[in-house]
């Protein structure tokens, strides 16, 4: 279809609009994903913020909304790209730096599912968010274990990688099953109780533990190259917070699973996840906001370097948003303030970021720039 447009344009006719639409799509990679993300996780940590206000889950649920549109909108735009431009496919699955965003497809879907179930049932209704959300967390649960094989192994046997190559962006494939741990525990309650429910809860915790263990093994290799080889290229430096993403996510399942253990596994476990939660969340929420100050520092440097936009803006959203909802339940289970002045800061600093990355996004789509063939 693409040479036939060619032609025809060299014949001086002007091609299709179907293949102007394929041609559109064909550098359309799936670090897309990652604005879907950044724009679900305002509306999932704004409904649980411990400071409410009138309209705040009103405007959570529109901008829930505005998330399942961009979502749907993407994956269609992503299939237009697989059947049009297999070849750009394939050439960006052998990518190694571009291969890991297969992740964020992943965590997009385990995104927009939890805040179906957190706030779009305010319009849906309960039982149809459960369905919807049921069939968004099956499918990126199964593409998020997918991919945390996939691209290590392609990394592995395919990619040809370098020391100083190592990157942030290593850490989203093997993130996502974090996600799914931290939004599985939503579905227990409409599960049966008994065994479905204890098998859930089990099968969100083995993630968790699947997802933190492998970032354990990247994290050492990713500060070691920030050590020896120098700050990260301008346009890559905001993926440093991407650190962030299995911080604030872990530390948000930890304590999902306090939330939900009670009535669903016997005691003195259910308790044994509270004292988990809270023993494990704090000192890693203290690493988030070390390495949230050495992040934010490296930005201010590349800026002043002359650092432009770029789609690896994103990376200040959903990663932020993680340490909000983290934050959020360190707060609610040990009932200091000092976590919940933090989860309200931290959410500030989402919203503008999003705005921000947003509105940059927006205008790089339509001028075509950021569609564009990578230079």
């Amino acid at each position: 279809m693409v040479t036939a447009a060619h032609s025809a344009a060299s014949a001086g006719a002007s091609p299709t609009a179907t293949a102007r639409r394929a041609l559109a799509v064909r550098h359309l990679g799936p670090n897309w994903y990652a604005s879907v993300m950044g724009t679900a996780i305002i509306a999932n940590a704004g409904a649980t913020l411990p400071y409410q206000f009138t309209g705040l889950r009103t405007g959570c649920t529109i901008v829930w909304a505005l998330s399942f549109v961009m979502l749907a909108v993407l994956l269609t735009a992503r299939a237009a790209h697989w059947i049009h431009h297999r070849d750009q496919a394939r050439t960006h699955l052998l990518d190694p730096a571009v291969a890991p965003f297969y992740g964020c497809l992943a965590m997009a879907l385990l995104a927009v599912g939890g805040g179906t179930l957190i706030v779009g049932k305010d319009w849906i209704g309960t039982e149809a968010a459960v369905a919807v959300d049921t069939v968004l967390f099956t499918a990126g649960t199964l593409i998020g274990l997918a991919a945390a094989v996939a691209i290590p192994y392609l990394m592995v046997v395919r990619h040809r990688i370098a020391a100083d190559q190592a990157s942030p962006v290593w850490l989203l494939p093997v993130v996502a099953p974090m996600v799914s741990a931290a939004v599985g525990p939503l579905l227990i309650p409409h599960l049966p109780t008994g065994q479905a429910q204890q098998t859930m809860l089990y099968a969100c915790f083995a993630m968790f533990g699947l997802s933190l263990l492998a970032t354990l093994v990247m994290l050492p290799v990713i500060f070691a190259r920030l050590v020896t080889a120098g700050p990260l290229p301008l346009a890559l430096t905001p993926t440093l917070f991407l650190v962030l993403g299995p911080l604030g996510q872990s530390t948000t399942a930890t304590n999902k699973f306090a939330d939900f253990a009670p009535g669903v596994v016997p005691a003195p476990l259910d308790r044994g996840f509270l004292v988990f939660a809270v023993l494990y969340g704090v000192p890693v929420m203290g690493f988030a906001l070390m390495w949230l100050a050495l992040a934010g520092a490296m930005v201010v440097r590349a800026r002043r370097r002359g650092m432009g936009f770029a789609m690896t803006w994103w990376a200040f959203t959903f990663p932020v948003g993680t340490c909000v909802t983290g934050a959020e339940g360190l707060g609610n289970h040990t009932g200091l303030a000092v976590f919940d002045w933090l989860a309200t800061g931290l959410f500030v600093f989402l919203v503008t970021a999003w705005a921000i990355a947003l509105a940059h996004t927006l205008k790089g789509a339509l001028s075509g720039r950021l569609l564009a063939a990578p230079r």
